[in-house]
């Protein structure tokens, strides 16, 4: 059985403020014209198809044609991500199955697979450790506590079906690594998962994070088809197109088409403006940082006249400076929601929060992540 392995689109979603819905077309392009060239049996869509709940009309409209084109050519099965709002991507899923468009949201429904030749293809859409700690009766809160329940009922269901057994999920699994673009889902309780709780499939689709990783020959992460963030830099983008075979599985990475290089720059803005070193530079997107003792008057627009498409600009003098010259998303990157707020509680009563404020603050986060899950 041949499939292709997908995740994170994202559609809808921008690249500090370049339009990216052009560049996510002519992935769908590559895509459909991968199923068609490999002969692919099944596309598999692990998460985070649109960026966000609400998606724009334009990005519904994408989808639509994408999912409407595949298939014409093969069967798809479609999880939701922590991204997607379950109830509105899951309109409409018995219709579609008809279709052989198998969109599964519902996290009562993972054991309940798609039969996919001779294979059982299950899907376990992004669980929210908190809405499903009561309904399964979870002793502990955590996204590890979820997906192995998750699990069991898949393994049960395995094991009285011949052929083989195929997963998608939405997860942190360790042994892959984050960038700056994934959203961060550690409040809803400790997010890394083992890559063990997958034991016993023949192969498992993973989506979140935005890097391919093999975290082991039958668990792998494709990543996102663009890349949404600089410090994606140096991620080849694409689709694990994976063979399912009698001794085990062969896994061939597709490259999917470049919109656009990225680069991070650093160094003086003379440097920078007549540096014969950087010619390789001037037609990618760009996040520069410059090292001037000084902040140099109208830097922007005097980079862009060499570097048209810079996007992102900062300043980190050499010989360090007065105050802080980190750009806002710098001082809080790899920092939680939660610390972030405790920032702000520190900064309007000059002391940090108290142990029952940031229980306050936990509560009220959680709150809005179950609520965002329910939209």
């Amino acid at each position: 059985m041949r499939i292709l392995h997908t995740s994170d689109w994202h559609l809808g979603r921008s690249f500090h403020r370049e339009d990216l819905l052009a560049a996510q077309a002519a992935f769908v392009d590559h895509l459909v014209e991968t199923v068609t060239a490999e002969r692919v049996e099944c596309v598999l869509i692990s998460g985070d198809v649109y960026d966000r709940a609400l998606p724009a009309v334009d990005a519904v409209k994408l989808c639509n044609e994408a999912l409407e084109r595949l298939a014409e050519r093969t069967r798809v099965v479609l999880i939701a991500g922590n991204h997607d709002s379950a109830r509105r991507l899951g309109f409409g899923a018995s219709l579609m199955d008809k279709a052989g468009v198998h969109v599964r949201t519902d996290f009562a429904t993972v054991g309940e697979p798609v039969i996919v030749g001779d294979a059982a293809v299950y899907g376990i859409p992004y669980l929210e450790p908190e809405l499903v700690r009561h309904p399964w009766d979870l002793d502990e809160r955590s996204h590890a506590a979820a997906l192995t329940e998750a699990m069991r009922r898949v393994r049960e269901d395995a094991a009285r079906r011949p052929g083989r057994s195929v997963v998608l999920a939405h997860a942190f699994v360790t042994g892959g690594r984050s960038s700056e673009s994934e959203r961060d889902i550690s409040v809803g309780g400790s997010a890394q998962v083992a890559a063990s709780v997958f034991e016993g499939v023949d192969y498992a689709a993973l989506g979140h994070l935005h890097g391919a990783w093999r975290i082991t020959d039958r668990v792998r992460y494709s990543g996102s088809p663009l890349a949404y963030s600089f410090s994606e830099e140096r991620h080849v983008k694409g689709s694990w197109l994976v063979d399912l075979r009698a001794g085990g599985v062969e896994a061939e990475f597709v490259e999917a088409p470049v919109p656009r290089r990225l680069a991070r720059l650093r160094g003086s803005i003379d440097d920078l403006l007549t540096g014969a070193s950087y010619d390789e530079f001037e037609d990618r997107w760009l996040q520069i940082t410059l090292t001037d003792a000084r902040r140099p008057p109208a830097a922007m627009e005097r980079l862009r006249r060499r570097f048209p498409h810079t996007l992102v600009l900062g300043f980190d003098p050499e010989g360090g400076g007065t105050g802080d010259a980190r750009t806002w998303s710098e001082r809080v990157r790899e920092r939680s929601e939660l610390d972030i707020a405790g920032d702000f509680v520190a900064e309007v009563t000059d002391g940090p929060a108290t142990a029952s404020e940031r229980a306050l603050l936990h509560e009220a986060f959680e709150d809005c992540r179950r609520k965002e899950a329910l939209v």
